[in-house]
């Protein structure tokens, strides 16, 4: 009992905590003002070191979203994994070490507390993933921890370059920041937000137990670099970082309707709407991608909740080919799924459809590329795609196998996902309602507004047709290519290998050739040569000198 009431008691905690931060960002949201709290740590010469934390209405409610996120989260886990032998109180303070990072990241305008909270997602999502011991655990753990790592390099070199304005205090010196810096910072949030070509190491981190994957899909360690971006970066409106994150939104979309394990399907829909979300944040439209951010966060988790339930009563089984009519063996799981799945795809008047139509309209108007437009509304059709192509496989789809009967209460579980789906429906209209956002007049054609809805049509059909065009849809080909994820691993671990090979020729060469030529033994051999042709010359001059003195005694 004391294990279960844990849960409880973090559950509470984190309500209240939530409840608070919310009302407080309304306050502060309709006073317009903001708290901004230093404490000076050291200071060196004329660089001070502070410890600063920033409180305005969207830390707060960002925070307040993410610690109701982890209220429900421990609620479910109460149920799902107290029924498993596993050591709870490491669970428990992984995750509570992990919330307390994605704070710290939050509430920080400063460079190096920016940093230590970086760190610490890193770091504890590492050993969230290698919770369950396994050789694919560790190896997924070490794909995360590794590409998470690249991502650093941009924020240490940003920090150090900070020096030279006396302060790591970036709020204050937003305006005065050279390009390349920006850059550093964008390195470390693509990385983290799994933007390609970084992309690789989402669906790997699917090994973690489905709580945690609920968690760092929704609200907290994905969307740390949208927030980031959101905050440092003003407005860079460059076509090929908007290129590069609308080919994440496509590619992932396009992955998901060939892939087969319910978990990856739901990550890669979370890599999709995390390449929309950056589009819109480089496009100018910071509020909208905030807006998104938070919609994103309720419906994902429940949407990793439901499935989790699905796998859990099928034996642990994520194929979604042997997970057929759930809806009449878990109608209120079957429910909660398809509300979330809804909410993904934009469907009015659900959660997701608020910020979604206002960033796809805004995108509509704005100076985007044809290229990029074009991506944007395939990737809005291949999201119905997959949608109706997982609902099909769930629910309508009959199997043969048996689902195995469990005699384990899920009542905490059932509620954590109630109150989920309440939130699914309405809380962007809330949002709406709540934010004043900076919305301009939007003057579109009947043909541009009825886009969208055709798009989504047209998902749902292909979604539909999926099924008896299998020779069109699913080549050996197009199924290699888009399962592997557009082969990226295999063409960075062929670089790597190139590179380690080029290095180690390289090493070669200047040990052995350029090392002997300007080292010890090119000196002495040098030496040698020289002294050998002083010798010859000396003897060359002696026999001159000799013949010209018999010739002249003639």
């Amino acid at each position: 009992m004391k294990k279960m009431n844990k849960f409880n008691w973090w559950s509470t905690f984190f309500t209240l905590n939530s409840i608070l931060l919310m009302t407080v960002s309304m306050k502060m949201l309709l006073t317009k003002k903001s708290t901004l709290m230093e404490w000076q740590l050291m200071k060196i010469n004329s660089t001070e070191m502070y410890f600063i934390m920033l409180l305005d209405w969207m830390s707060m409610m960002f925070m307040a979203t993410v610690l109701m996120i982890s209220a429900m989260i421990m609620m479910y886990s109460s149920n799902y994994m107290g029924t498993k032998k596993y050591e709870l109180k490491r669970f428990t303070n992984l995750i509570n070490l992990f919330i307390l990072s994605m704070m710290l990241m939050i509430i920080s305008p400063n460079m190096i507390s920016i940093m230590l909270g970086w760190d610490g997602l890193g770091l504890v999502s590492y050993c969230l993933v290698i919770f369950y011991s396994s050789k694919k655990s560790y190896n997924s753990g070490m794909i995360t921890c590794l590409t998470n790592r690249l991502g650093d390099i941009g924020l240490l070199i940003s920090i150090s370059w900070m020096m030279s304005y006396g302060t790591w205090h970036f709020m204050f010196y937003k305006e005065m920041y050279n390009e390349a810096m920006c850059y550093l910072v964008l390195i470390s949030c693509f990385t983290k937000s799994a933007q390609m070509p970084f992309y690789s190491w989402l669906p790997e981190a699917m090994s973690a137990p489905t709580p945690i994957s609920a968690l760092v899909h929704s609200s907290t360690l994905v969307t740390a670099g949208v927030y980031l971006s959101i905050r440092f970066i003003n407005k860079i409106s460059v076509n090929y970082l908007l290129l590069l994150t609308m080919m994440t939104t496509i590619m992932s979309s396009m992955c998901a309707n060939y892939e087969f394990d319910l978990k990856k399907i739901i990550a890669l829909s979370t890599l999709s709407q995390l390449g929309m979300m950056m589009s819109a944040n480089f496009l100018g439209m910071k509020e909208m991608a905030f807006m998104h951010l938070l919609t994103h966060a309720t419906f994902k988790s429940l949407l990793f909740m439901s499935a989790g339930i699905m796998i859990y009563y099928n034996n642990n089984n994520q194929d979604i080919r042997n997970l057929g009519l759930t809806c009449k063996n878990l109608p209120m799981t079957s429910s909660c799924f398809l509300i979330s799945t809804m909410a993904l795809c934009g469907i009015p008047f659900m959660t997701g459809f608020y910020s979604k139509d206002m960033i796809v309209e805004n995108m509509s108007i704005s100076s985007m590329n044809m290229i990029s437009y074009m991506m944007m509304y395939m990737s809005l059709g291949m999201t119905m795609s997959y949608s109706v192509r997982v609902i099909y496989y769930l629910m309508i789809k009959e199997i043969k196998m048996s689902m195995i009967t469990k005699t384990v209460k899920m009542n905490k579980m059932k509620m954590s996902m109630i109150l989920l789906t309440m939130m699914s429906v309405c809380f962007g209209s809330m949002l709406m309602w709540m934010l004043n956002l900076d919305l301009k007049l939007i003057m579109m054609t009947k043909m541009m507004k009825m886009n969208p809805m055709i798009m989504i049509i047209m998902g749902m059909w292909m979604g539909i047709e999926s099924f008896s065009f299998k020779k069109y849809f699913f080549n050996k080909y197009m199924y290699t290519l888009n399962s592997n994820m557009w082969n990226i691993l295999k063409i960075l671990s062929k670089t790597q290998k190139m590179t380690f090979l080029l290095s180690f020729v390289y090493k070669k060469k200047l040990n052995s050739e350029w090392g002997e030529l300007y080292g010890a033994m090119g000196m002495t051999k040098y030496l040698m040569k020289m002294s050998k042709i002083m010798l010859l010359s000396k003897n060359k001059i002696f026999m001159l000198s000799i013949m010209m003195w018999i010739i002249t005694m003639m």
